[in-house]
């Protein structure tokens, strides 16, 4: 099913697809942060469709997909949001910083300035989740399942069905992030699934169909 979970800067519906599952078991699927990476979108819609598709896959979770974080800067196909932050620097960790508003990793005014913000916030607070993918995508080659706090074995997991490098490091400092924020500070298994921007949407969803769905079913049977 579908249910708002609020408004972007724009007043943009922000909406989560919600497969229920076992109590206390939830994965959260997070595309969109960034509104010039629309692979990240393509990926979660089409993981949406998979999940609707076959009852039978997954089930060892509930599954919670927001496919676009970001409306307003999706509609732009613009990295910041509205009023040009960007949201993977707005979260109120410990390492937040303002920095130049003409940079396009602007944090904001404040930690947690924006209302797409506070949604994500919200829905981790509210469903707890035992573990969290980002989905993005960068240049250059970088592409990687890169973890933040005890989601290393699930980036591996992840890794032996893409073939992306398992990474604990993004490459370069990122203040404020959602990784920081959720797996860092809060302890939850947070992976950041780097696609490669080369590469096609079609590839990188054959690429990563496996890897989105089984590592989280096997996570969740070990800690039965």
């Amino acid at each position: 099913m579908l249910i708002s979970l609020g408004e972007s800067v724009e007043r943009r519906e922000i909406q989560a697809y919600v497969r229920p599952g076992p109590d206390g078991r939830t994965t959260v699927v997070l595309g969109g942060f960034h509104g010039d990476e629309p692979k990240s979108v393509s990926l979660a819609r089409s993981l949406i469709d998979r999940l609707r598709d076959d009852p039978s896959i997954g089930i060892d979770t509930q599954w919670i997909i927001v496919p676009i974080v970001n409306p307003d800067g999706f509609e732009r196909r613009r990295r910041r949001n509205a009023n040009l932050v960007d949201l993977n620097r707005n979260f109120p960790t410990q390492n937040w910083t303002q920095g130049s508003k003409r940079s396009r990793m602007y944090g904001g005014p404040e930690p947690a300035s924006e209302p797409e913000t506070n949604i994500v916030i919200t829905l981790v607070e509210r469903y707890a989740p035992e573990r969290i993918v980002t989905i993005h995508s960068i240049s250059g080659g970088r592409e990687c399942n890169n973890f933040d706090g005890p989601g290393e074995e699930i980036a591996r997991a992840m890794s032996e069905h893409n073939s992306y490098p398992v990474a604990g490091s993004i490459g370069y400092p990122t203040p404020g992030s959602f990784g920081t924020w959720a797996g860092v500070e809060r302890g939850i298994a947070t992976i950041t699934l780097e696609l490669p921007a080369a590469h096609s949407t079609a590839r990188c969803w054959a690429d990563n169909r496996a890897a989105l769905v089984d590592p989280f079913c096997a996570y969740a049977n070990t800690q039965a």
